[in-house]
């Protein structure tokens, strides 16, 4: 039985650690460079994408999808997507069938999903509804958990 409870499932993936990453943005290394020093790792993007978002709130952006959207929006799009995709390959490279567990509870899997997360909040922004419900259809998928943790629900 997969540790989500279905019998007949995949098992949960669990990426492999990156601790070169990890360790870079744990001591506050300018994501900017540790992306492109590890143009793979989801985490990367992910803290890139975060960012972003945070500057657009804090410039006033309201991330519903009713505020005039500016450069930082635009820019957490392209990095939540870059991440989603890098994380989608070494998912895949890691067994991934394009459907099952990735739990939230497995730290490298974080990066992914918070990819995913940032990839709904920007698609959101911008009004892309469609995107913004397969991202957290894919969350949901991922682990039911994944969309509270990122603050999404």
């Amino acid at each position: 039985m997969t540790s989500f409870g279905d019998l007949l499932g995949p098992q949960p993936v669990l990426l492999p650690e990156l601790p070169d990453v990890e360790d870079a943005l744990a001591d506050n290394q300018d994501p900017v460079q540790v992306a492109a020093a590890h143009p793979t790792a989801s985490l990367a993007w992910a803290q890139l994408a975060e960012d972003a978002l945070d500057r657009a709130t804090a410039a006033g952006t309201d991330l519903d999808g009713a505020s005039p959207i500016g450069h930082d929006v635009i820019a957490a799009y392209a990095f939540a997507r870059t991440g989603y995709h890098r994380g989608l390959d070494l998912l895949r490279r890691n067994g991934w069938k394009g459907f099952g567990p990735v739990p939230w509870s497995h730290e490298p899997n974080r990066g992914f999903l918070r990819a995913v997360g940032a990839l709904a909040r920007a698609a959101r922004a911008i009004g892309e509804s469609d995107e913004y419900a397969r991202c957290l259809d894919l969350l949901e998928d991922c682990d039911p958990r994944a969309a509270a943790e990122l603050g999404l629900d």
